[in-house]
């Protein structure tokens, strides 16, 4: 199986916070024509939790049909009630998405059993193939190996497990847990920077923020990874742990990403949900003084103004 570095990507909206299908479709061609192996939109990046049901549902309309067969396409369905996951997965698979994606719920940490009976409740009423959401730093807790292997068993359309944790270890054990029983069942990991021990573990990629900026990057490297050039790799893991200084720029890291959208040409509004503020001129410094130090240029620069990383050109 060929890694995966797929992309979660952002929402955008214009000037008065509504989305604009326009530059959405930027975005998502700017991926694909990348080479990058697919998109989640409305997950955390996309920010699903601020998004109420109307406007999700036009967010699937804007996508899916726009970049349908031209990579995978999956959908966000989180929500703290079971039925409206339900609803926003069934009409996300209804309009062709080929999965949907589920963080367990999260405000109060749940026991084993509370989890194992969130997502049953889903599966069982939902035609979408479902891949657990895993985000321990926001619901305080993991879904465990043996409860993912129990749903994934009983559930023939729980394919698969997005992990965003730093430490590798929980990744590690769901790969020698499930994947052992269910070889066909794709783990994620959440963290850019976890692409290579993912695969090198038996996981299937990632995905990472990072890609919405230089998504020509991640598909690079997961070309080295398939051909086995570990000198190639070695040098995208330190070009990728110089490029995870991006998130701690601003917290949350969300209004970062798009001012830096901008500033590459990708998009042309950084506008975010509220609560989220916007980059002040110090973060606006530390963005371009990043781009610049990872030789970073903007979408259609004039030769010799800036230079990709020697990587990207392979």
């Amino acid at each position: 199986m060929k890694s995966q570095f797929i992309s979660p990507v952002v929402s955008v909206f214009d000037a008065k916070g509504r989305l604009d299908p326009e530059q959405n479709h930027r975005v998502y061609d700017h991926l694909i024509a990348a080479g990058i192996s697919g998109m989640v939109i409305l997950g955390s990046t996309g920010e699903f939790f601020s998004l109420g049901m109307q406007a999700s549902k036009d967010l699937v309309d804007i996508a899916v049909k726009y970049t349908k067969g031209r990579f995978r396409v999956f959908v966000g369905a989180s929500r703290m009630d079971p039925e409206e996951s339900i609803e926003l997965a069934n009409y996300a698979h209804d309009k062709g998405a080929d999965g949907v994606m589920i963080i367990s719920p999260y405000y109060f940490r749940l026991t084993d059993d509370s989890v194992y009976d969130y997502y049953s409740t889903i599966a069982a009423k939902v035609a979408a193939n479902i891949f657990i959401y895993n985000f321990p730093d926001r619901t305080g807790y993991s879904v465990s190996p043996a409860v993912t292997l129990k749903l994934a068993s009983r559930f023939k359309n729980i394919v698969g497990f997005k992990d965003t944790t730093q430490d590798m270890n929980h990744t590690c054990d769901l790969i020698k847990t499930v994947r052992q029983e269910l070889p066909y069942f794709e783990i994620f990991s959440g963290f850019d920077n976890n692409f290579a021990h993912n695969i090198l573990s038996g996981g299937s990629g990632c995905i990472g923020g990072l890609s919405n900026l230089i998504p020509e990057f991640f598909a690079t490297w997961s070309a080295a990874v398939d051909r086995g050039d570990f000198a190639a790799v070695a040098e995208g893991q330190r070009f990728v742990d110089k490029m995870m200084d991006l998130y701690g720029i601003g917290d949350p890291f969300i209004p970062v990403l798009k001012r830096a959208l901008v500033m590459r040409g990708i998009i042309d509004s950084d506008a975010c949900t509220k609560p989220f503020l916007g980059t002040n001129e110090q973060q606006v410094a530390r963005i371009r003084s990043l781009l610049d130090t990872m030789h970073i240029a903007r979408i259609g620069a004039p030769a010799g103004i800036g230079r990709e990383p020697e990587l990207m050109a392979r």
